[in-house]
């Protein structure tokens, strides 16, 4: 299966829906919000034109089948930290695309001159847990009880963080580029 990954378009609002209400609610409990609605994809993209979200998604036929955005406050005291979302259809994972857009997202993070990564998933979500640190990321907190799904279940929200010189350091002292 190929894929052709690109920035998201206004363009593209209706199909991004339709990806994410393709998607089991609970790979979409670690959002703030809740991306199968028309008026929080509208809300997505005018942060993109204002410039405090890039994002990326990745289509086959047409459809998406992931996206990835790198969300930032660039007037709040965190500046240079972003947060990074990853969202994969169950039947593309296992395969190289969520490695495909994070390495687009910490491309636009160097751009953008972010000096920290940070990532939510449910605790229980382990594949994209060993996916994230497979890439530098590491644990860095625990909420408890921080998302709770429509059947009423809370779950735990682990907070992961790729800190980008301590990664440049660790690669200068290796030799890796």
């Amino acid at each position: 299966m190929s894929h052709a990954i690109r920035r998201f378009r206004p363009q593209d609002a209706e199909a991004m829906i339709a990806f994410a209400r393709g998607l089991p609610e609970h790979d979409l409990l670690f959002l703030s919000r809740d991306v199968r609605e028309p008026r929080v994809v509208a809300a997505w993209l005018k942060a993109i034109e204002e410039g405090e979200i890039d994002s990326l998604i990745a289509e086959d036929g047409g459809q998406i089948v992931a996206t990835a955005a790198l969300v930032r406050d660039p007037l709040s005291w965190s500046a240079h930290v972003g947060e990074v979302r990853l969202l994969v259809a169950p039947g593309r994972r296992g395969a190289g695309l969520g490695s495909d857009l994070l390495q687009g997202v910490f491309m636009i993070a160097k751009e953008r001159g972010l000096s920290k990564l940070v990532a939510r998933m449910t605790v229980d979500q382990t594949g994209s847990i060993a996916l994230f640190e497979g890439v530098g990321f590491r644990a860095e907190a625990m909420l408890k009880d921080q998302v709770r799904g429509t059947d009423g279940r809370s779950h735990d929200v682990a907070i992961l963080s790729y800190d980008a010189a301590r990664v440049a350091a660790l690669h200068a002292a290796t030799g890796i580029e």
